[in-house]
């Protein structure tokens, strides 16, 4: 079964259209369509909310880390849809994250950590290895086919070598800015943590694409937990993370730990490709199609509610572009 083209393209959602035409169809980005669909999205309601919303990420504290609603999950979706620093008003929220590069080298968020939990229990500028890596991939999207300036460059290097010294034998733990105390999530301390795992690897694989990296001992240390995690998936969870039938659920926006956004990063590294692990959850995602190769939400966050990835009674365009974009990417993209 070939990807539905003709149906997103045909879809009322210019984000889909724009990044079909260039991820599936594969359009230079100077195609007229492709710049009419972007002008498209530009002018979209929904898009200029997020766009607004997005500006409050430095007013809004992190209270946790699964908060859909957070403006740094808009920040997020922004950049998966292809927002860029040109853009109304991306240009100041991308000074403001640079500003806030930390001393070591992460771009930090302003974060509430409770003092039942370790913290000070008051609002704070600071890192955690479950929001730097974000940071650093909407810093890597609002960055988008521009060239870096020497200052910009620089800061860049410093945020990816920070992620890269951080990692361990086996891959990324529980870490954080020494200015947050005692804080540390529930997990065993030298356990890697998986969602840190995949939102390094997230901003790796958009680093990688800005320049010639190799995969390193890293990257492939990040991975193996992810799929660690799948193969022995029943035998325990690694900080309160499972693979149960809410993680199996098709889901977005990319918030937290679940199938389509673990598949999705590892997806960007071909040396898993082949592996059977990563095989068995691409194949538990495309079971979920209609018998179009269209898919529909299994599982929503109540703050996106009126977007089509949010209804669980229709097929979405965006989900299914996902969906067949990791195909694209594996080489499997007409099943």
């Amino acid at each position: 079964m070939p990807a539905p083209i003709d149906w997103l393209l045909a879809s009322s959602e210019p984000w889909t259209r724009y990044r079909t035409r260039l991820d599936l169809s594969g359009l230079p980005s100077d195609d007229p369509a492709v710049q009419q669909d972007r002008q498209a999205m530009l002018d979209n309601p929904q898009v200029r909310g997020l766009m607004t919303g997005a500006a409050a990420w430095v007013e809004r504290p992190i209270k946790r880390h699964n908060d859909a609603s957070h403006p740094l999950t808009m920040l997020a979706m922004l950049m998966d849809f292809g927002i860029r620093a040109e853009d109304a008003g991306m240009g100041a929220i991308l000074q403001s994250i640079l500003a806030h590069q930390s001393p070591e080298g992460a771009y930090r968020s302003l974060v509430s950590i409770s003092q039942a939990f370790g913290g000070s229990g008051t609002d704070q500028w600071a890192w955690m290895l479950c929001d730097a890596p974000v940071m650093l991939y909407v810093v890597l999207g609002l960055l988008r086919d521009v060239p870096s300036q020497p200052d910009t460059a620089a800061s860049l290097e410093r945020a990816a070598q920070h992620l890269l010294h951080l990692v361990q034998e086996n891959g990324w733990r529980c870490v954080c800015a020494s200015e947050l105390g005692r804080f540390r999530g529930p997990g065993r301390k030298d356990d890697p943590c998986p969602i840190a795992n995949l939102y390094v690897l997230k901003a790796l694989a958009v680093l990688g694409e800005r320049r010639d990296v190799s995969i390193g001992h890293e990257v492939r240390a990040g991975a193996e937990v992810l799929l660690s995690h799948w193969e022995h998936q029943t035998e325990r969870k690694l900080y309160m993370f499972g693979i149960g039938s809410d993680y199996r659920k098709l889901k977005y926006p990319f918030v937290w730990y679940d199938i389509l956004h673990v598949v999705d990063v590892l997806s960007h590294f071909s040396f898993v490709h082949a592996d059977p692990r990563f095989r068995a959850m691409v194949a538990t995602i495309t079971s979920q199609a209609d018998d179009q190769g269209r898919y529909t939400a299994g599982s929503m966050y109540q703050a996106w509610k009126g977007w089509s990835f949010a209804d669980k009674k229709a097929a979405s365009p965006w989900l299914t572009f996902l969906v067949w974009r990791i195909l694209k990417r594996l080489g499997t993209d007409s099943r």
